[in-house]
């Protein structure tokens, strides 16, 4: 090829990428990817995330609330994965809102996978997308299964004061968990059937330290005095497991009780909602959705369904992953997920 043929094919790549750089999200549709690579783009997410979970189980509810955390911003777009550089020192991922959030290393594995197969061509909040209903599936042990609409662009703002200002807070109470859910387009029912999420995962005590001085009727008082407190007492933010059966059953006592087993090895379930009607919660946000008639009974609802609740989850992740950037956004499919591609 002669020099100024390769000049071009150069100017006219560069076109391109400027090109996908200003394009305006679309909407998500199931099968985006068919016919775009010569790979299945979901069934190297399905492998990944799965190599990733039997190696280190705690990653699949960490890559569930990435996902939760991503979407709640600036909606899907990947934002939550950019890692701060001297223009922006302050992305999403550094907010407080945003403590203890992990998985970016699955989502790393998953990117690098697919650019060695189809290069330049799924995005990082496709990925998260694809990996949160993945890590669902697996947790739950096939329980919580959807097709995933698929077609965002990766965002390029990124900014720890929009999530600070967006995320719902664990120390709301029910009024202002409604509206934030609902300035989302999500009703009190879907604040219930997503929180049910906290089935899994940890927290840190940072996040849950007003609970330590919580009245008896708002949290069991072995577990706050017993169980909380000590592992909260010895300095430091240290985390504690969200579901009392993951907790250490000595410290619990007589507590181990009221633990839901894990039926059939599946952890993402409906007991967080018997937890929570039992006063055996971490958070007060948890707790606070006891405390109203639009949430109660929903709370009642799915303590008393486990499959519904798989069934409801799954429509809620589907509608979660829908949110579409501001309007006027522009986006891209990054190179890298930790960074923008200028």
């Amino acid at each position: 090829m002669k020099v100024s043929a390769v000049v071009l094919v150069l100017v006219a790549f560069q076109a391109a990428a400027a090109v996908v750089h200003a394009t305006a999200p679309g909407t998500p549709t199931v099968g985006y990817y068919n016919g775009k690579c010569n790979c299945s783009v979901e069934g190297i997410v399905r492998d990944t995330v799965k190599a990733a979970l039997d190696a280190d189980i705690t990653k699949g509810a960490a890559l569930v609330r990435l996902f939760f955390h991503d979407c709640f911003v600036r909606d899907c777009d990947g934002s939550v994965l950019l890692d701060p550089t001297n223009a922006n020192p302050y992305p999403e991922k550094t907010s407080g809102a945003n403590i203890g959030l992990r998985g970016f290393d699955v989502i790393d594995t998953i990117k690098a996978n697919l650019e060695s197969a189809c290069p330049n061509t799924v995005s990082c909040a496709d990925i998260l997308a694809f990996a949160a209903r993945d890590a669902s599936r697996y947790l739950s042990n096939g329980g919580i299964d959807y097709a995933v609409p698929a077609g965002r662009l990766d965002g390029v703002v990124s900014s720890a004061t929009d999530a600070e200002n967006n995320l719902p807070g664990s120390t709301f109470d029910v009024s202002k968990l409604i509206a934030n859910f609902a300035a989302k387009g999500f009703t009190p029912e879907e604040l219930v059937i997503l929180s049910g999420a906290h089935s899994v995962g940890r927290a840190h005590c940072s996040s849950f330290r007003d609970r330590l001085s919580a009245p008896s009727g708002e949290i069991n008082p072995y577990f706050r005095d017993n169980v909380l407190a000590k592992d909260c007492g010895a300095g430091g933010d240290p985390t504690v497991e969200n579901n009392i059966r993951d907790q250490n059953a000595t410290a619990l006592g007589n507590l181990t009780s009221y633990t839901v087993p894990a039926s059939g090895g599946a952890s993402l379930d409906n007991s967080y909602y018997v937890n929570n009607l039992n006063n055996l919660v971490l958070f007060h946000s948890d707790w606070a959705i006891v405390g109203s008639n639009a949430t109660l009974r929903h709370v009642h609802e799915y303590a008393d369904n486990g499959t519904l609740w798989n069934l409801d989850f799954a429509d809620a992740l589907v509608k979660l992953g829908k949110l579409s950037m501001p309007p006027g956004s522009a986006g891209e499919i990054r190179k890298t997920c930790r960074a923008t591609n200028y």
